[in-house]
């Protein structure tokens, strides 16, 4: 449900997973969609439109991410009273197929606030319909993505509660996965994105150079030895994150802590991410390509569940529905065949 470019698919189906239904109704996400899953049914319409009571007893799980729009912390945060808030479809589709799991993923903001309250009925309604229901918020950055993204996850299994996968990195674990491990700031991938970094008119920075706001817009710049910031969907202009390739982040940081004045003009030497490298921090196929505008290609991008994510969670998902254990080692050496999935 609410497939985008697919990259909870894309990672479930690493788990075994077979993704037989998507439904979506932006064109350009599901050429992109159909690129890597054509055996798929797609649907391009709007959801509330499909009677889904056929895939009853054909799909043991029903997945997808409904509009964050409502409860992210960058929006009007309205919830439920937002047009927006696909998630009583959500719930619409669960009462209809009645999966054996459900996995839904959402912006942290909807467990905060008022909205956690909103959260809190949801996982009621879910529960009246008979599944058990957890929900966390994790890091992709603890799973071996090279980016500090979280986000919400809810899932309900019928007659058990849903263990949550362990984390593989950092805090004494694998070490994190930098950016410098998947991308080299030299050497672009991609065509390249021409929007100018301009140093901001009122900085206001932080303790780090990389994070704080020293420059126009929602873009960082990107410190290569750790993860990436969070790939924003909104991304193509000021809002794509940027490699200082001359290193003067770090001493204009120093500069602007010290009291000196704010500078004029553009960065020298500042990079923006491509689409293709955005996606390869977002651990997508290098061999996937996005279709549509490169607006359409960057918002596809930074509004997915990466892959690597989604396949930890997958994992999890396929032997504990299985009734195997769940430790980790286990799901390291799983390759099961194919479970349907929809």
């Amino acid at each position: 449900l609410f497939c985008g470019a697919g990259g909870l698919t894309l990672g479930l189906e690493e788990a075994g997973v077979k993704t037989i239904c998507a439904v979506d109704f932006e064109p350009y996400r599901l050429q992109t969609f159909a690129s890597h899953s054509p055996r798929t049914d797609i649907k391009q319409t709007d959801i509330r439109s499909i009677d889904f009571r056929s895939y009853r007893g054909k799909v043991e799980l029903v997945y997808g991410g409904p509009p964050c729009q409502p409860f992210s912390s960058g929006g009007l945060r309205a919830a439920a009273d937002d047009e927006r808030d696909m998630i009583p479809e959500y719930l619409r589709v669960i009462r209809e197929v009645q999966p054996a799991a459900f996995l839904m993923e959402n912006v942290p903001g909807l467990t905060v606030g008022e909205r956690a309250k909103y959260l809190g009925r949801v996982v009621v309604e879910f529960e009246a319909l008979g599944y058990k229901v957890v929900w966390k918020v994790l890091n992709a950055a603890d799973f071996g993505v090279p980016q500090k993204r979280r986000r919400l996850f809810v899932v309900g299994l019928r007659g058990k509660k849903f263990r949550f996968p362990t984390e593989t990195h950092g805090d004494g674990r694998l070490p994190p996965i930098a950016v410098k491990d998947v991308l080299i700031v030299e050497k672009v991938i991609g065509e390249p994105n021409q929007s100018k970094v301009a140093f901001a008119k009122n900085p206001d920075p932080r303790p780090s150079p990389y994070d704080g706001h020293l420059f126009n817009g929602g873009g960082r710049p990107i410190d290569p030895a750790k993860p990436c910031h969070t790939i924003l969907a909104s991304a193509g202009g000021n809002k794509t994150h940027f490699f200082d390739r001359y290193g003067m982040v770090p001493e204009y940081h120093r500069h602007i802590l010290e009291g000196g004045k704010p500078r004029e003009g553009t960065l020298p030497g500042a990079r923006r991410l491509t689409v293709e490298e955005s996606a390869l921090i977002q651990t997508f196929p290098s061999t996937l390509r996005f279709y549509g505008p490169r607006s359409a290609q960057y918002h596809q991008v930074g509004d997915a569940v990466p892959p690597r994510l989604a396949a930890a969670l997958g994992k999890s998902l396929f032997l504990q529905l299985s009734g195997s254990p769940t430790d980790l080692v286990a799901e390291k050496a799983l390759s099961p065949p194919p479970v349907a999935g929809g």
